[in-house]
């Protein structure tokens, strides 16, 4: 038996402001760090050891584990991947949700968000919102960055590098990963047997710990969020 956590960041800055924030390296709200504790302290309930921690390179997942970590009082080591970035938004990155629904319409920007394949059109290399242009990515090579993602490739990417360096460890060891809306979402699509139609309506609420626990047999045995009055429907279960 071995259990796996997903924890989507605590409200970023961006996520207040409803802008498309992408590989945009934004920092917590207040609300966001509050968020993180209180995940911090519901696992922290459950008295599960986490063994290994995983985070993507971005500012707001790092901060949110280390606020969990600090709960925990486990000063542990965790390994940071960019293969579990959020999903580059292209040219839709920096803008108002909002504004933008009203300006290209709503079933726009929903296909946008949440379908399968389609990419926004890619950001411009000018853009100080373009990851070549982020501190945080200057020890990536140019030529991995992406201008725009649809789900699929940040799908691809994420399962990747979850069958490369994190399945195999939860056949006897706990694993903790913070992360993101639509990089856990990718996860959840493959751990749960999802089609395109199902994740696109896969919500995934800030700072709410998704529990999953596996068998001998690494078969899914139960999964729940801890926030119960924050869950949202896992489409499974």
């Amino acid at each position: 038996m071995s259990f796996l956590i997903l924890v989507r960041h605590g409200q970023s800055i961006w996520n207040l402001e409803n802008k498309f924030t992408g590989w945009v390296d934004v920092d917590l709200t207040e609300q966001g760090k509050l968020e993180a504790e209180k995940a911090g302290k519901i696992i922290r309930e459950k008295g599960i050891k986490i063994d290994y921690y995983y985070s993507s390179i971005q500012l707001r997942a790092n901060h949110t584990l280390k606020i969990i970590q600090k709960v925990f009082n486990d000063e542990k080591n965790f390994t940071r991947a960019w293969q579990l970035n959020e999903r580059h938004y292209g040219a839709l990155t920096g803008l108002n949700k909002i504004e933008m629904k009203k300006k290209i319409g709503e079933k726009k920007i929903h296909e946008f968000r949440r379908s399968w394949d389609l990419r926004p059109d890619p950001l411009s290399k000018d853009s100080p919102y373009h990851p070549i242009n982020i501190d945080t990515y200057k020890k990536i090579s140019e030529k991995i960055i992406p201008d725009t993602e649809s789900l699929k490739d940040t799908y691809e990417r994420v399962l990747k590098y979850f069958k490369q360096e994190i399945k195999e460890k939860l056949i006897q060891k706990n694993v903790l990963i913070s992360a993101h809306g639509n990089s856990i979402r990718a996860l959840c699509k493959y751990l749960f047997e999802l089609d395109n139609d199902q994740i696109s309506g896969l919500e995934i609420p800030t700072g709410n710990p998704l529990i999953i626990e596996f068998d001998k047999e690494m078969k899914i045995k139960s999964c729940e969020y801890l926030d119960k009055e924050r869950s949202k429907d896992l489409l499974v279960f």
